[in-house]
């Protein structure tokens, strides 16, 4: 029997031990094409494990990232099924536990026969790394950071998102799957948060592909403006605002956010807060209360993460969390609710309401993710299979992420502190009232 064989062997009996005693419901194709166990379905559920070299990687590597890199190279895969499915096929019970039946011999040859197997180590996927200089607030940087996750291509966010192109949590007024429906009722109700009427000037920050702009300026007859660090989606907005007759109602501005200038009646921020970083709060939040007019209204819409015991706990950075601001979101940082009211308060603001759409976005997120693997095979052609691996991943880590509680999202409305009345109704009746 040649070091391959014997490799193969030991790592048969490994997993076939952990098959056993972790009470899986999957099974492994090995390099060989041979299943473990020996009677699993080649069409059931499985991870593929494509050489020698992948076993080497994670022994001598046993990061996330490592994994990260050996799944979206293809070298580590998930047959007859998706990361849904390998979530929901999870051991019941703790695998800590559960793993320690399994013989430490059996471990222990798989060790000494694969940590020095030959093979090449995990190919380095293109990213950028959430580092320092990612998250130092200046204009140039924040607009690389942008560039990096919303200049892929607009042909492929057409892949998987509405016709309108709306890239933020969508609202379920009712058990659907037509995120169209679910991105207008979602646009509709920050305009009815807002209590927008015509002649109102209203800011989005962060205005992504013009969708709430437009539609604030064509439902409501607002003054509708949109600023973005993104080329490409202010060449998309510009063209919707055209095409819509909107030039008189929409002006879009490429600029930071820190560099706008006047007073708006109404302020939006709809999933661009998590790319401030919680360094440049002050800025962010100072930046905000200049730009309203007394007793104006602003909407903050932002993923958090829950709150520790201490903030010195918070501040650590999970593998998971780690990872998205690397591959995905570079400058990407998460506060907690209680963070976002302390520093609205703080600033000048007064807290009206909060209200959690952590559900909503977990459905959104789902939705994408079916509607991006539908259209697999184009967006290989438009980005590369490897970066398509990467963004199915994502999305799926996300719907996941929401569904068990690990990420959170909220819409928190406050106004421009004032002494006296705060203009808003008694009760909010009026938002979901036809």
């Amino acid at each position: 029997m040649d070091s391959n064989d014997k490799r193969l062997a030991a790592l048969r009996r490994l997993l076939a031990e952990a098959h056993e005693k972790l009470g899986l419901k999957l099974g492994f194709r090995l390099w060989d094409g041979s299943m473990v166990p020996e009677a699993w379905p080649q069409d059931g559920l499985g991870i593929a494990i494509a050489d020698p070299g992948v076993l080497a990687a994670l022994l001598r590597r046993p990061k996330l990232d490592t994994l990260l890199n050996l799944h979206i190279s293809d070298r580590l895969a998930i047959i007859n099924g998706s990361i849904f499915d390998l979530a929901a096929a999870r051991p019941e019970g703790k695998i800590g536990k559960l793993a320690r039946g399994i013989p430490k011999s059996a471990v222990f040859d798989v060790v000494r026969r694969f940590i020095l197997a030959p093979g090449k180590a995990p190919d380095a996927v293109q990213h950028r790394r959430g580092d320092e200089i990612a998250r130092d607030g200046d204009p140039a940087t924040n607009k690389a950071n942008v560039a990096y996750h919303y200049d892929v291509s607009n042909d492929f966010y057409r892949l998987f998102l509405d016709e309108e192109m709306v890239y933020t949590c969508a609202y379920f007024t009712e058990d659907h799957g037509d995120i169209g429906r679910a991105q207008q009722d979602k646009l509709d109700m920050i305009c009815r948060k807002l209590r927008l009427k015509p002649g109102d000037r209203f800011l989005d920050i962060g205005c992504g592909w013009g969708a709430l702009v437009c539609h604030a300026a064509r439902y409501y007859g607002v003054e509708a403006h949109g600023v973005t660090l993104a080329e490409e989606q202010l060449k998309y907005a510009q063209e919707k605002v055209e095409r819509w007759g909107l030039q008189d109602k929409v002006t879009l501005h490429l600029r930071d956010y820190t560099q706008m200038e006047g007073e708006f009646d109404k302020i939006s921020s709809i999933g661009m807060f998590e790319q401030v970083g919680i360094r440049n709060y002050p800025a962010y939040f100072s930046t905000v209360n200049r730009l309203l007019r007394p007793r104006g209204l602003y909407l903050h819409h932002t993923i958090s993460r829950r709150a520790k015991k201490t903030e010195k706990a918070f501040n650590k950075m999970p593998a998971e969390y780690r990872a998205l601001v690397r591959y995905i979101f570079p400058g990407g940082e998460l506060d907690h609710l209680g963070m976002s009211i302390a520093n609205l308060e703080r600033h000048g603001f007064e807290v009206h309401d909060v209200e959690g759409w952590r559900e909503h976005y977990q459905r959104t997120t789902r939705l994408w993710w079916e509607r991006l693997n539908a259209n697999r095979d184009k967006a290989e052609a438009e980005i590369g299979a490897e970066r398509t691996r990467m963004w199915l991943l994502y999305l799926a880590g996300c719907s996941l992420a929401f569904e068990r509680g690990g990420a959170l999202i909220n819409q928190t409305l406050v106004s421009k502190r004032r002494k006296g009345p705060s203009g808003l109704p008694l009760t909010r009746a009026d938002l979901y009232r036809d």
